[in-house]
C-alpha cells in the first residue's frame, strides 16, 4: 500500500528580499565590543582547559545550535579558528540556514508568528534552493553536508550541478565559508523535516541523508581523538548535540577497546539557559536512580555530557546563561589567557 503524500510543488515561495527579519549584521558583535560582565570562575577554569588542550595538540570540538549564531557570536567563532583554538564546529541545519542568510543577505531569522499565519513560513526560494543543491552537491561529490555547504559558500558556485556562480556580499560573516576557508572541519547534522530547506522541492532527502551521515562519522573521528585532553563543547542544543555525541563515543570507545586503549581522560563542557541547580553537588547515579517523572532526566545535555560520559577519568562544567553573554566573555577568556602563554 503506497500512502498518499504531499505534494510540495504545489507550495508557492516568495524570494527572500520580500522577507522582514528580526536579525541584521548590527546585531553581530565586532571582536573588540564592550561586553557584559559575567562572573563563573568554571569558565575560566574551562577556557584553560581549552588552551591546555590545544598545547597539548588535542581537539576542541564546537557543538552548536543556531540560537548561537542568532545571538550574534558569528564573529567570536570565526577568530577562534583563526587561533587554530576550534578544531572542528559541528552545526545543525538551522545554523547553516541562518549563517548562509546573513552572508546572503546581511539578515536573517523571520517572524514565524506572522509568516505561518498564511502558509509563508520557511518559504523562501534562495535559502531552499542554494543549501539543498549544496546538499546535492556534496553527495554527488563525495563531500559531507556540512563540507558541501561550506564549500558552496566559498566558492559561491558547485562542483557538479550546473548552475550560474552566485556572490555572497557578507561573506565574511560566514563560520561555514571561514571554516572551509581555514581547512577546519565543519559538519552539519540533521533531522529531515526539521529545517525550512525541507520544504522547498529541491530538497533531496536521499541526498541530504546521505550527507548528514557522511558528517556522522567525520564528527565521531574528531571525537576518537579526545582522549588525553581534549575538550568537547555542546552550545545550545539540547537534542540532537547529546545524542551525536553519545553515539560517535560509544562507536570511538569501541574500537579503542580493541586496541587496548580508553576514551576517559576529557573535558565536557554545556551552554545552556536551563537551571540545573548546584547539579554538581547532586546523586547522579542516573543508573541506580532514574526518574522517568523528573523533567531534569530529560535534559540530555546535563546526563549525557556532564555526567555519564566523563564519570570515568573526565570532567564537565555547566556554563549558565544567555549566549549573548557567556560566549563573548569565552572569547575573552580564551584571548587573555591565550597571549600569556
Amino acid at each position: 500500500m503506497a500512502y498518499q503524500e504531499f505534494d510540495r510543488k504545489k507550495v508557492k515561495f516568495l524570494s527572500l528580499k520580500e522577507r522582514e527579519n528580526k536579525m541584521t549584521l548590527k546585531d553581530i558583535y565586532q571582536l573588540n565590543d564592550e561586553i557584559p560582565e559575567y562572573e563563573n570562575p568554571d569558565l575560566e577554569t574551562l577556557a584553560r582547559r581549552i588552551v591546555e588542550a590545544r598545547q597539548n595538540n588535542k581537539p576542541v570540538i564546537w557543538m552548536m545550535g543556531a540560537h548561537v549564531i542568532r545571538r550574534g557570536n558569528s564573529r567570536f567563532i570565526i577568530d577562534l579558528m583563526k587561533r587554530r583554538i576550534i578544531t572542528h564546529v559541528a552545526t545543525n541545519g538551522a545554523c547553516a540556514i541562518h549563517d548562509f542568510e546573513l552572508a546572503y543577505q546581511g539578515a536573517t531569522l523571520e517572524d514565524v508568528e506572522l509568516y505561518i499565519k498564511d502558509g509563508k513560513f520557511g518559504n523562501w526560494e534562495e535559502t531552499g534552493f542554494y543549501i539543498n543543491t549544496a546538499a546535492l552537491d556534496g553527495f554527488r561529490s563525495g563531500f559531507g553536508l556540512g563540507e558541501a555547504i561550506a564549500r558552496m559558500m566559498y566558492y559561491g558556485a558547485f562542483w557538479s550541478i550546473q548552475a550560474n556562480q552566485f556572490y555572497l556580499p557578507y561573506k565574511d560573516i560566514s563560520v561555514f565559508r571561514s571554516a572551509y576557508e581555514l581547512k577546519v572541519p565543519i559538519t552539519a547534522h540533521k533531522s529531515i523535516g526539521q529545517d525550512i530547506t525541507d520544504q522547498h522541492p529541491s530538497a533531496d532527502f536521499a541526498a541530504l541523508g546521505w550527507a548528514s551521515g557522511k558528517d556522522f562519522l567525520v564528527f565521531s573521528d574528531s571525537v576518537s581523538k579526545l582522549e588525553g585532553g581534549g575538550v568537547f563543547l555542546n552550545i545550545g542544543t539540547q537534542v540532537t548535540g547529546p545524542e551525536v555525541y553519545l553515539k560517535a563515543l560509544s562507536m570511538a570507545r569501541n574500537v579503542a577497546a580493541q586496541e587496548g586503549k580508553e576514551i576517559r581522560k576529557f573535558t565536557t563542557a554545556v551552554f545552556d539557559v536551563v537551571d540545573l541547580g548546584d547539579w554538581k553537588n547532586e546523586d547522579c547515579d542516573w543508573r541506580k536512580q532514574e526518574n522517568y517523572s523528573d523533567q531534569g532526566y530529560y535534559f540530555r545535555p546535563k546526563k549525557t555530557i556532564l555526567i555519564r560520559t566523563i564519570k570515568d577519568g573526565g570532567e564537565s562544567f555547566y556554563i549558565q546563561g544567555d549566549f549573548r553573554i557567556t560566549i563573548p566573555n569565552l572569547y575573552r577568556h580564551l584571548a587573555r589567557i591565550g597571549e600569556k602563554k
